[in-house]
């Protein structure tokens, strides 16, 4: 009975990596994509759905179609620069406690980063002379880490990768010149992979173990999860103009809940495990199919648009992200003997605040600036190596280029202003990991906007 419960403590880390079928991270504020625009990129988003002139507001406010002039398309790319550096090191479970045994084996991981593309696109048609439609593709959310396979946190994770891409329709109705309502309807598709070593020598060890040879790390196994589904949302909005100088937007995105049926697991697990476990966990540790539901959270934002003058115009964004709702916990079920699991996430909602402001140098060029506060869902307590995330500033310009009435192009760069996060965790089998990251972020955003 002793080395079944051992075996159930072990689930505890598989369940662990197996947040995959649940969860994923990325940047913006945890693994939330602002990445949509690069005239909004810019600005640092503010006005991101009150400014005119935007067809991303196709996918974030239907109701500001009313700032669209006739038939358009518009394509956004954005490339994400992320870094993550690791400087710690791990250690095993001894007899007094967890991180009292040896020093777990293995490097800092490498760059876990990567440079991540972001696309968008847009479509916008006049219905009438109060009506609006549009199209839209977007990546609301998505991020990637990859460390070395046998670095020093790879019980924790090896391999974290989520994407979702929304398709989306949308509709909007002028009431007069100065209010405008609308809404989208979206169908989004997840993607998930995580994967991890598994540490069996010690769950073995830990039950008399260490006369067939089992010891802390010298019976590593590996797990990689991977999952996807298809669920829709909605996104509603206003837009009220008080005068043809000011414009005021509110939009709400909602939640989309995604039910993960036909999730794979892989394991692999070395002989003399294996061995173990079919006299002491029989039909666990297999490769099998999961389930789990995973909320993608909601958001609300206001938005601010006002021009000074013929040239200059100021905006600013206020948005609220509700993690803690869609990220308290999330249960984990495998097809087969594998322990079901609760994973606690404890992300707390998420406050993002931007200034912005254009300068109209001529008829064909526009300057853009901003600076921005992106609030993490995290804290010490609670940070993963999956997602070393940390609240941010934003630094932004951005310029634009008009060169005919049908041609528009627009370039955005920002620059992450971070403060070095750390991690404190303990993994299921009592090792631990300890250190501090050194996180940096750059984008660069390029679109190309066409009227016809």
């Amino acid at each position: 009975m002793q080395h079944v419960h051992s075996i159930t403590r072990l689930s505890a880390l598989v369940i662990g990596i197996a947040g995959a079928l649940s969860m994923g991270h990325a940047h913006g504020a945890a693994f939330q994509l602002k990445e949509n625009s690069a005239k909004g990129l810019g600005r640092a988003f503010a006005g991101s759905t009150s400014a005119p002139g935007d067809a991303s507001v196709v996918a974030t406010n239907p109701a500001a179609m009313r700032h669209l002039d006739g038939r358009q398309i518009q394509a956004d790319l954005s490339a994400i620069s992320f870094s993550a550096d690791f400087d710690g090191s791990g250690r095993h479970v001894g007899p007094t406690g967890p991180g009292t045994g040896m020093p777990v084996s293995g490097g800092n991981g490498g760059d876990a980063g990567m440079i991540a593309p972001v696309p968008a696109a847009y479509f916008h048609m006049p219905m009438g002379e109060s009506a609006h439609f549009g199209v839209s593709l977007t990546a609301p959310f998505g991020f990637k880490t990859d460390y070395d396979r046998n670095w020093v946190g790879r019980y924790n994770a090896v391999t974290t990768d989520l994407k979702a891409i929304d398709l989306g329709l949308s509709a909007s109705y002028d009431i007069n010149p100065y209010l405008s309502f609308g809404a989208s309807v979206f169908v989004e598709h997840l993607t998930i992979e995580l994967s991890n070593a598994i540490d069996f020598g010690t769950a073995i060890y830990a039950q008399g173990g260490g006369a067939a040879g089992f010891a802390p790390g010298n019976a590593d196994g590996f797990v990689t999860i991977e999952g996807d589904n298809n669920a829709v949302g909605y996104t509603i909005g206003g837009l009220f103009s008080p005068s043809e100088n000011t414009h005021i937007a509110l939009s709400y995105r909602s939640k989309v809940k995604h039910k993960i049926t036909g999730g794979d697991a892989d394991f692999t697990v070395p002989a003399n495990a294996a061995a173990f476990l079919s006299v002491y966990a029989p039909g666990q540790y297999v490769d099998t199919k999961g389930r789990a539901e995973l909320t993608l959270p909601a958001s609300a934002t206001l938005s601010v648009t006002h021009n000074v003058n013929d040239r200059w115009s100021v905006m600013g964004d206020v948005s609220r992200t509700a993690w803690k709702t869609a990220f308290d916990s999330v249960t984990v079920e495998f097809d087969s003997a594998q322990a079901d699991n609760v994973l606690a996430f404890r992300y707390d909602d998420t406050t993002f605040v931007s200034l912005g402001t254009e300068y109209r140098l001529n008829d064909t060029v526009t300057l853009r600036g901003g600076v921005a506060y992106d609030e993490t869902p995290t804290s010490d307590a609670h940070r993963d190596v999956r997602v070393p995330d940390v609240t941010r500033k934003w630094l932004s310009l951005g310029v634009g280029w008009t060169p005919s009435e049908r041609m528009e192009f627009n370039l955005g760069y920002t620059h992450l202003f971070t403060k070095d996060p750390t991690i404190n965790s303990v993994s299921a089998t009592g090792s631990t990991l300890a250190g501090s990251y050194e996180v940096g972020g750059d984008i660069l955003a390029a679109s190309i906007n066409y009227k016809f």
